[in-house]
């Protein structure tokens, strides 16, 4: 696998692979008919935007890595109560 296509993938970097996963199966089976998977990319852009606002802050508290890994983001999200977007 690609360099890139791995950091893509990688669940500690990416944290919006379930969310991108399902916007793909949207558009494949609706036939890549990008109004019926409107939901999908929104909810995909919701989880981007909240993820990079953690990363940003953590970066200014001097908090490293930048972006919590897999397992820090699973206790992130119980103690708030599940996926805020």
């Amino acid at each position: 696998m690609e360099k890139t296509a791995r950091k893509v993938r990688n669940q500690d970097i990416n944290p919006c692979i379930e969310e991108s996963d399902a916007s793909q199966k949207c558009l494949d089976f609706h036939n890549y008919d990008k109004n019926m998977c409107s939901a999908y990319f929104q909810r995909y852009k919701s989880c981007r935007k909240y993820w990079h606002n953690i990363m940003m802050q953590r970066r200014r508290d001097g908090v490293k890595p930048d972006m919590p890994t897999a397992a820090e983001r699973q206790e992130l999200l119980a103690a708030i109560g599940g996926k805020p977007y």
